[in-house]
């Protein structure tokens, strides 16, 4: 599903990628990790189609992020570490997503309903005003929805409290089959029973890659 070729991204004099090459797989469930710094931002980011690479290149599902990104990122949800700033209501937000990326609202609604996120009382709530362990559900339960075949999650628990994270790690194994999940985490312990593959990077090198 997704192809990792001998891909080197610079900012200036910087190495963040240093000849990276890996593939990640459906029914295959990773722990993404390493220092700050070590390169998996950037990785991601070359996934989703953010970075060009100076070398190398990115495929998904044979597609280039780049160069076929609207197709690319129909298959593919992302929940980032920090939420990004968007001033719509919840109301709007759900409109936008069920419209643009064809997500059921129900289902949407049904996810959140989930992650105990109060959607009546905060449906008319800019999401950008919302505390962020609701941001986070709300991210949570549009990840779910969209049926992706690939579900990116960086420290998608930062922000929830321990029956929040439970919350979601039910539904994710509910949610798992046919998938790739790849999580960016510095707590191995939380997703250890979630994940079949864990990769440690360092100085924007894969230092080591095990299936467990």
């Amino acid at each position: 599903m997704i192809k990792v070729s001998q891909l080197t991204k610079k900012f200036g004099s910087h190495v963040s990628l240093d000849n990276v090459n890996c593939e990640f797989h459906k029914n295959e469930s990773i722990a993404l990790m390493g220092a700050n710094g070590a390169g998996k931002t950037t990785l991601i980011r070359s996934i989703l189609g953010y970075y060009h690479p100076d070398q190398g290149e990115v495929l998904i599902n044979g597609l280039n992020p780049i160069k076929d990104r609207t197709k690319v990122l129909q298959e593919i949800s992302f929940v980032p570490q920090l939420p990004p700033p968007i001033k719509l209501s919840l109301d709007e937000l759900i409109q936008y997503v069920s419209i643009s990326a064809q997500v059921d609202r129900e289902l949407i609604l049904h996810y959140a309903n989930e992650m105990k996120l109060d959607i009546n009382a905060n449906i008319n709530k800019s999401f950008f005003k919302l505390s962020g362990g609701m941001k986070q559900k709300m991210l949570i339960a549009i990840s779910l929805a969209k049926k992706s075949d690939i579900i990116i999650y960086d420290e998608p628990t930062a922000n929830l409290d321990p029956k929040a994270r439970d919350d979601f790690y039910r539904l994710l194994k509910q949610n798992e089959e046919e998938k790739v999940l790849l999580f960016v985490t510095h707590r191995l312990e939380e997703v250890k029973d979630l994940v079949n593959r864990q990769i440690y990077m360092d100085l924007g090198k894969i230092v080591s890659d095990e299936t467990i």
